[in-house]
């Protein structure tokens, strides 16, 4: 039997206990979570069941894709730094009055979730214009919005997340008109925060994708993660791309960037 970041029963951090090929168990201020069934697995990461049926372990993987993983690739590490800007990030949107799902980091590449029911409708937040965006209006790269745009998309994988409008949602019973009022609103106050959380740290916060759930009471609150995976970040001074970008357009060093990243994240201003 493994133990790791063993503490005492009273102390805040977890400890995985594993013996063999069984399932993870966590020990968490005395209690053990044991990962059950997948319920589910994206291109990113995997969503596990729990022993506590309100909560949920997610693990990050190291696959990454662009084009709606028509381009694949993987590095060692990758899901270990986007657990940890995640984890590092919640907790501070939390602390700014924005719900989340998380919980607790239960290992490099695992956090303990509020169990949600995902809404299907990404919501994009942009800046500047950069991406697709830029291209389909013919605009610069680099563009700077007069204020943030709020687009949506169906998450649908195998159609590639067509853009829609909050008619089609509604008309679709994807979501409620409240509920998009509220996805909307967390939106930009997500904005609010990490522009100059990020901007602070020599860095800007170009857009951004995020996804919300549903509590069994109907709470809308924000899920998945914020990560070089889910954000376009450029170097404040430089203009440099430190993100997925650098994955998705070959520009090389991705793996410095995601590090560079974490490291600015973490850094105390």
């Amino acid at each position: 039997m493994e133990q790791r970041h063993a503490k005492c029963r009273d102390c805040r951090a977890p400890f995985r206990i594993t013996a063999g090929d069984a399932l993870s168990t966590f020990l968490f201020r005395g209690e053990h979570m044991t990962r059950g069934e997948l319920k589910y697995e994206g291109k990113a990461k995997r969503v596990y069941a729990s022993s506590n049926p309100a909560e949920y372990i997610v693990e990050y993987k190291d696959e990454a894709t662009a084009f709606n993983a028509q381009k694949r690739g993987e590095w060692a590490g990758k899901g270990a730094t986007n657990n940890a800007i995640t984890a590092h990030l919640y907790p501070r949107l939390e602390a700014a009055g924005i719900p989340t799902h998380f919980i607790e980091k239960l290992s490099d590449t695992e956090q303990r979730v509020k169990a949600v029911t995902i809404i299907p409708v990404e919501v994009i937040v942009r800046n500047v214009a950069a991406g697709s965006f830029a291209k389909k209006l013919g605009l610069e790269e680099g563009t700077a919005l007069s204020r943030p745009v709020v687009e949506y998309c169906y998450k649908s994988d195998a159609l590639g997340d067509p853009l829609i409008n909050t008619d089609t949602a509604i008309a679709l019973d994807w979501a409620t008109e409240t509920e998009l009022t509220r996805v909307r609103e967390l939106a930009l106050k997500v904005n609010d925060f990490l522009t100059p959380f990020f901007l602070e740290r020599g860095v800007k916060l170009i857009d951004f994708k995020l996804e919300f759930g549903k509590l069994p009471d109907g709470t809308v609150i924000l899920a998945d993660e914020i990560s070089p995976d889910t954000c376009r970040f450029w170097d404040a001074e430089t203009g440099e791309k430190m993100d997925k970008d650098r994955f998705r357009r070959d520009l090389g060093g991705v793996e410095d960037a995601y590090a560079e990243m974490l490291s600015r994240v973490e850094r105390e201003v």
